[in-house]
């Protein structure tokens, strides 16, 4: 596309393409800085962009209103990268890394958060002007949302705000749009922080051995399990052999101790106390005979469900169904669940009333 610039203009132009590579590199540069603290502070973001101004399109800005510039460095946007966060708490968290990362220009810097027009939502982004030592050009740093991105492609595909007139009823809808965008923004960190709070309190609860007023689900058991709940049963059992103890994750046994009709910590917890015994003779069967010198910490709660479905008349299809949810459906594992039920009978614990 043919330009008409100015003598002014063009010798900025010419200024940019002499600094292009060094912009090129500085904006991949920042990109990783950014990338690497936000990994080390675990914040977690939707998309870390970064692109720097092509020259068309800093042509098409100089010719509009490039009597405003005195040089390349006063324009803010040559280098430009784009956070999009999750929750919109987050974006004060990606602001004030980026604060202590770079010293930003205040006076050219705009949070348009603060906007409360309708038809804002999209365009409510945190805009940092930035700069840091040994570079001469100052550089954006845009921080919003993904539904906030979203909205703002959105506009920007329908042309929104490209100067068309759009009629009244669309612009009605987009506008009830927004507003629920805005407020699903607002619920989803909302939400979050709610559950952060629930979880607080369910690990206080399971610290203090309340496990009765604990519901059981992912979270809850994650936490029963930071206790070792089986680590003496597993102790026990290594002791048999003098095996040692290879730690593998106990999670798939939610589920097992959900389908045993477990509703609280405290389930699990009773179930554990009532069938350490029987789990404890089963194990001994399993690996009495045995040179294993290696079992894993998933036997311990295993043999405890184990206990449990034979002493409860769960028999063959409870032990094949226990199997089926922590390994998936198998034949294998009915011929496992015939094996154990048989030589369970004979064993103290199934005659003990």
């Amino acid at each position: 596309m043919e330009r008409h610039l100015d003598p002014h203009c063009e010798a900025i132009l010419e200024e940019y393409r002499a600094a292009l590579p060094q912009c090129q590199a500085v904006a991949k540069e920042l990109h990783e800085q950014l990338k690497s603290t936000f990994e080390r502070a675990g914040l977690i973001v939707a998309a870390l962009e970064y692109r720097v101004k092509s020259e068309d399109s800093l042509a098409g800005k100089l010719e509009l209103k490039g009597a405003k510039y005195k040089s390349l460095a006063d324009i803010t946007d040559i280098i430009g990268l784009r956070v999009i966060t999750f929750y919109s708490d987050d974006v004060d968290k990606v602001a004030s890394a980026v604060e202590r990362l770079f010293t930003v220009d205040w006076e050219n810097s705009v949070d348009k958060r603060k906007l409360h027009e309708i038809d804002s939502f999209g365009y409510l982004s945190l805009h940092y002007i930035c700069s840091k030592k040994g570079f001469p050009y100052r550089f954006e740093i845009q921080m919003r949302t993904v539904l906030q991105h979203a909205w703002a492609n959105m506009n920007h595909d329908t042309g929104y705000k490209s100067g068309v007139e759009v009629p009244k009823e669309y612009l009605r809808n987009l506008n009830r749009l927004a507003g629920m965008l805005e407020l699903a923004d607002e619920q989803f960190s909302r939400i979050r922080s709610e559950l952060t709070d629930y979880r607080r309190r369910v690990q206080a609860l399971v610290a203090s051995g309340n496990l009765d007023e604990v519901p059981l689900d992912g979270d809850t058991f994650r936490s029963f399990l930071d206790l070792k709940p089986f680590d003496q049963l597993n102790r026990r059992i290594a002791a048999v052999n003098q095996a040692e103890i290879q730690e593998v994750p106990l999670m798939p046994f939610l589920a097992v101790f959900k389908s045993l009709g477990c509703n609280t910590l405290g389930d699990v917890s009773k179930m554990i106390r009532a069938c350490s015994e029987g789990a404890y003779q089963i194990a001994c069967y399993q690996i009495g005979l045995t040179d294993l010198d290696i079992i894993s910490s998933s036997l311990g709660p295993q043999d405890v469900c184990i206990a449990y479905i034979l002493k409860s008349g769960g028999g063959r299809a409870g032990i094949r169904n226990m199997f089926d949810l922590l390994n998936g459906p198998s034949e294998s594992n009915d011929a496992m669940a015939e094996f154990l039920t048989s030589q369970a009978e004979a064993l103290p614990f199934m005659n003990q009333k």
